[in-house]
């Protein structure tokens, strides 16, 4: 059990500085190149305002962070089968989590940025499926922001990394919490037989 409290704190420790990434990442999308006037005017890509960095990569995963940290802790409070199956369920939660950020970076990163160009205010590269990421020549059409192609691609790719390794660090917890939550009622069976 404690091989597998200990995997679970480690997990937690490494879901700690990620979120906080995701959240770093979802608050620079709100502020292109620095400025305040965009997110004032409204001028952002509707799925910026879903704060998937912010809610589910973010603030959700702390959850099961926290819930893996201190898994053990209060042992008095718990038994360690139920234990296990709370951190199974935080590591649900996390999944979730980090699915709901994966999900809207990927339809912001398809949608791309919403810019002035020569025809006004729209979304240049919402009909070419994300094929405007290949192609840094058609960023110029953006006239507005500065820069905004390659800072929306730039943080929404960081946020589709973060999001698969929290993903990752999640489903390892829900395997571990769930081999513990199932295999230990067995393995202290065993050995009060091989007490007795």
């Amino acid at each position: 059990m404690c091989c597998s409290v200990g995997f679970a704190r480690s997990l937690g420790l490494a879901l700690l500085p990620l979120a906080l990434c995701c959240v770093l990442a979802n608050l620079l999308l709100l502020f292109p190149m620095g400025e305040t006037t965009y997110v004032q005017e409204n001028r952002l890509a509707n799925y910026i305002w879903y704060f998937g960095g912010l809610g589910g990569g973010g603030l959700l995963m702390l959850i099961p962070a926290v819930v893996f940290i201190t898994l053990g802790k209060c042992s008095c409070c718990w038994n360690e089968s139920l234990m296990m199956c709370g951190s199974v369920l935080a590591a649900v939660i996390g999944l979730v989590g980090s699915g709901y950020c994966f999900v809207i970076s990927g339809l912001t990163l398809m949608k791309g940025p919403y810019c002035f160009t020569s025809l006004g205010w729209k979304y240049p590269f919402a009909d070419e499926g994300g094929r405007y990421v290949l192609e840094p020549k058609m960023w110029s059409q953006c006239l507005q922001p500065l820069h905004i192609v390659e800072w929306n691609v730039t943080l929404l790719c960081v946020l589709l990394g973060l999001a698969v390794l929290e993903f990752i660090i999640c489903l390892l917890q829900l395997g571990n919490g769930l081999v513990n939550a199932i295999c230990r009622p067995c393995c202290y069976k065993q050995e009060y037989s091989l007490n007795a």
